[in-house]
């Protein structure tokens, strides 16, 4: 979920004439590949700066910042509310199948950048993009917020429940417009070569973590004294975002417009308007993915029927490539394979481990039970604001010094810090017992051990990609990626939401502790095998 080209805790990307853009979607969202004129061939900006940096990021950074606020306040109570509303009828089962239902919807919310990001690039630009997107979350959380007032009012009615997924599918929907295009503007602000490009996105990701952490609040809020509140303010915060960004474009001028020629209204290949095959798209969309996301276990069966020919694909394009070029493939796909294990476990962050604090966790502080919303969901973006520039700055280090691990060796700590958070929790859970608590410094260990794996593997896997893959097929690895992490979240969400329902926490916990361990023993033997079939990659 968190990838960074800048070694830096969060997605962004940069952007320039002449070579391929990546974006990815946080916590949150799926990569898209992208191009776009660089600095110097676009209208100069104004000249008034703030702290060395063009007016355009701040704004940039801002609109990025209520986003993210309005989609992790939403992502903070929705296994919460899932399991306690709407779900509620299926009595024991209804945590697990929680899980697997926040799996199947992450899943949505990956694969649907991948769409968005080609219709920005080849008619939309990233402006309309990002309005479209904008206004299509902000309509499914209020979507959300008038479902769970109904429910709230005593109300039963059949519609609620696929009123509940619509919201769902419209968020995915508004995801995959909105968050590839946001960050790709980011690195258009600056001419290429520009120094101050590597702080300015530093900028950008404070701003993306700062919304993450405070949007704990309007979930605590939801939690405490109403879920529609939660819903209420992650809609409001959305439109906030929409203001920001229509407010400063002033300061963004030429940047994120269409490409020359496109047309919205215009006719395409299908003869008809292009708008037309656009809201006909996303009126299929919204249905068909509010059925699927509300039955996981379809979801997860078309994984493994995409999957699987992408992967014997993938193999024969390796096998039939130049020994060089068809060595580094396997590299990339090995690496594909084993960031899915690090994303699908890291994400159960909001389903499972969710579930988890809110139930077996004491979280009285002075006196004050803190809503398990708040805590559970503050603690990696705060994290990741105080190490991660402190990490970067370490890799840097290593690297003047030719002591930088290879890429290889950075997933397999990734994974090795994953599986012992994972192990700690599986501590916490056997000491809490069926019925009993235990202490939430557990938590804090365990988001220390995430985040310190997530700054490890995160700012590796996607510029990895963009190295190993030939220039012949980099658009085909670079889906790959997006669709691996799709598949992570419902292959993960779909086997841990039903094992909890059989074997509890503890044993579940213990278990992907040991599969992430053994993974990274795996990778970390393989290491010197995957270097020299990078032949001089670093």
């Amino acid at each position: 979920m968190h990838h960074i080209i800048l070694d830096l805790g969060r997605p962004f990307c940069e952007t320039t004439r002449a070579r391929p853009v990546f974006s990815h979607n946080n916590s949150t969202g799926g990569f898209t590949l992208s191009s776009s004129a660089s600095g110097a061939s676009l209208p100069e900006l104004p000249p008034k700066t703030l702290w060395g940096h063009p007016i355009g990021l701040y704004v940039l950074s801002s609109t990025e910042m209520w986003e993210r606020f309005s989609f992790y306040a939403m992502r903070g109570i929705l296994t919460l509310y899932m399991a306690k509303v709407v779900l509620a009828g299926l009595g024991t089962a209804a945590g697990g199948q929680a899980d697997q239902t926040y799996g199947a919807y992450l899943g949505f919310v990956y694969a649907a950048t991948f769409v968005g990001g080609m219709l920005a690039d080849r008619l939309l630009g990233q402006r309309r993009a990002i309005y479209i997107g904008g206004f299509l979350m902000a309509l499914a959380q209020f979507t959300l917020m008038t479902q769970a007032l109904i429910v709230r009012s005593g109300s039963t009615a059949s519609y609620l429940y696929p009123m509940f997924f619509a919201g769902l599918a419209l968020l995915a929907c508004g995801n995959g417009f909105f968050k590839p295009n946001i960050s790709t503007i980011v690195g258009t602000l600056y001419p290429e070569g520009d120094q101050r490009r590597d702080s300015a996105f530093t900028i950008f990701y404070i701003g993306i973590n700062i919304g993450a952490a405070i949007s704990s609040l309007a979930s605590a809020a939801g939690e405490a004294w109403g879920w529609y509140i939660g819903y209420f303010l992650a809609g409001t915060g959305m439109i906030v975002s929409l203001v920001v960004f229509a407010w400063g474009k002033k300061w963004i001028v030429g940047r994120g417009l269409p490409p020359v020629g496109a047309r919205l209204l215009g006719r395409g290949r299908l003869i008809v308007p292009n708008v037309i095959p656009i809201v006909v798209g996303v009126l299929l969309f919204v249905p068909v993915a509010a059925y699927l996301i509300s039955q996981p276990h379809l979801v997860q069966y078309l994984s493994a029927v995409i999957g699987i020919p992408v992967l014997v694909y993938l193999l024969y394009e390796a096998w039939r490539a130049p020994r060089i070029e068809g060595g580094r493939m396997i590299v990339a796909i090995v690496l594909c394979i084993f960031s899915m294990l690090f994303w699908g476990f890291f994400e159960l962050a909001g389903s499972t481990i969710q579930r988890f604090v809110e139930g077996r966790m004491d979280r009285m502080v002075f006196g004050w039970e803190m809503q398990a919303t708040f805590i559970n969901n503050v603690i990696n973006p705060v994290l990741i604001v105080m190490m991660g520039i402190s990490f970067s700055t370490l890799w840097v280090w290593l690297d003047r010094r030719g002591l930088e691990p290879s890429s290889p060796f950075k997933f397999s700590l990734g994974l090795l810090q994953l599986g012992l958070g994972f192990l700690v929790l599986w501590l916490a859970a056997s000491r809490a017992g069926a019925t009993g608590k235990s202490s939430m410094y557990w938590l804090f260990l365990t988001y220390f051990l995430f985040t310190t794996g997530e700054l490890c593997l995160s700012p590796v896997g996607l510029s990895m990609i963009t190295k190993l893959a030939p220039a012949r097929l980099v658009g085909v690895f670079m889906g790959t990626w997006f669709l691996s992490s799709a598949l992570a979240n419902v292959i993960t969400g779909g086997a841990v939401g039903r094992l909890t329902q059989t074997y509890d926490f503890a044993p579940v916990f213990l278990g992907i502790a040991g599969t992430t361990g053994g993974a990274a023993l795996l990778l970390f033997i393989l290491t010197p095998l995957l270097k020299k079939l990078m032949h001089g990659v670093k």
